[in-house]
């Protein structure tokens, strides 16, 4: 009889749930339509999408502080491999192997502290805070369906009401019903009332926390670790200074042999030309644009005439493919250059001078076009006269104190590799 009770009891709430639930479609269809008033609460609105923004952005903090947790995992692993190479590649002759090991082993206690203390402080804060959303959301659609069966209520209590033949049996049990729903209902809205702005302003502090948290963490992390590396720098340095002999050189990337071989070809041709030669070239007859006098430049300026306004500068003999550089003014001077003119025009730099670069190491040159560089080294870069002939990684140029000194491209110019130098200009 028990068991069956049970059942009983177990049917009827099935079939009352069932009711319920008929009874809430109803009253929302109703009220969609326009034929029910729906009880409304802006404040409460309010407070319901504030809740979801918060919601949305506490996963993905929740989210990202996972993939940075799993970024620093990986940054160990790769450490600690690093590390694991450096141990192999150290030969037990070497000073300092000892040290060395024992860094290694101190770098790799590093990252897993760094790594658990942020579980421990950020993410399981972050994992607490989100825990107490799920209850909360869970209550908010609770509201929601105490305010549709208070509506329902409430209109089925006035319809009796106003109905042309009352019953007052009905009303009474009504307007008991409507008490009973409207109680439950208002408990539910002041406690999410209280709740949900309080929860919403608690989020400045969490997040400051958070942030907070990471920051220090990192900071000490990057510190040690610092000091990690400046011990490794110090062991390295004392390995290199035994065996400073064999030290590593920057080499420059190879140059492709049918370039090369055009490009000498070229230069034999030249050699063997009438015109090639250390002296001068020949004027050239009057009245060409290379026969008028040479325009120099003093540091103390001097009024422009009107026969050198207009007047073009002498070709390089080089140069011959590039047109002449024509000087619109010399209203002012700037450390010998003509202020105000692109690298072309300026007569204390090659023509088609680009850009300045500074040997970062020396080159020893191993063609008789190439340059031969000490680390320190200025060199001028210029355009080759023939673009197809660069090699990729290669620059033409002229050393700055060559150029200084001859003032001429034919004897001072030459390829050099571009990873020896770094551009300064």
């Amino acid at each position: 009889m028990a068991e069956m009770g049970s059942k009983g009891v177990t049917a009827g709430k099935i079939a009352s749930n069932v009711q319920k639930k008929l009874t809430r479609a109803q009253e929302k269809v109703l009220q969609k339509l326009g034929k029910a008033d729906e009880t409304k609460d802006e404040q409460f609105e309010q407070c319901v999408q504030n809740f979801n923004k918060q919601l949305t952005e506490g996963t993905r903090l929740q989210k990202d502080l996972r993939t940075y947790l799993a970024s620093v995992k990986a940054m160990h692993e790769a450490s600690k491999k690093l590390n694991e190479c450096l141990q192999e590649v150290y030969e037990p002759d070497w000073p300092g192997r000892d040290e060395a090991n024992k860094i290694a082993e101190n770098n790799d206690l590093l990252w897993l502290d760094y790594h658990q203390k942020l579980v421990d402080q950020a993410l399981l804060t972050m994992d607490t805070y989100l825990g107490q959303f799920p209850d909360i959301k869970s209550r908010i659609a609770k509201r929601g369906r105490k305010l549709v069966d208070y509506d329902s209520a409430r209109h089925h209590y006035e319809s009796l009401q106003t109905a042309k033949k009352k019953d007052e049996a009905k009303i009474a049990k009504a307007e008991e019903e409507l008490i009973k729903a409207q109680k439950v209902f208002e408990e539910m809205n002041v406690d999410l009332q209280e709740e949900l702005p309080s929860l919403w302003n608690s989020r400045v502090g969490f997040y400051v926390n958070t942030f907070q948290s990471i920051a220090g963490l990192e900071e000490n992390f990057h510190k040690e670790m610092s000091k990690l590396n400046e011990s490794l720098n110090d062991v390295l340095v004392s390995l290199e200074k035994q065996h400073g002999s064999n030290t590593f050189t920057v080499k420059a990337q190879p140059r492709k042999k049918t370039k090369l071989l055009s490009r000498l070809l070229r230069k034999k041709n030249s050699d063997n030309a009438p015109a090639k030669g250390n002296k001068s070239p020949s004027p050239p007859p009057d009245g060409s644009p290379a026969a008028t006098p040479e325009i120099r430049v003093n540091h103390e300026p001097e009024p422009p005439s009107s026969a050198t306004a207009g007047a073009s500068l002498p070709k390089s003999p080089s140069q011959s493919s590039l047109p002449a550089v024509v000087v619109e003014t010399f209203s002012a001077t700037v450390n010998g250059t003509v202020e105000g003119g692109s690298g072309a025009g300026r007569l204390d730099l090659p023509p088609g001078f680009m850009f300045k670069v500074q040997a970062q190491h020396d080159y020893v040159a191993t063609d008789t076009d190439e340059l031969q560089l000490k680390a320190g080294d200025v060199v001028l870069v210029i355009p080759f006269q023939n673009p197809e002939e660069q090699d990729e990684g290669w620059l033409m140029g002229v050393k700055e104190s060559d150029w200084n000194q001859h003032k001429e491209l034919e004897k001072c110019r030459g390829v050099f590799p571009e990873n020896f130098t770094e551009r300064v200009q």
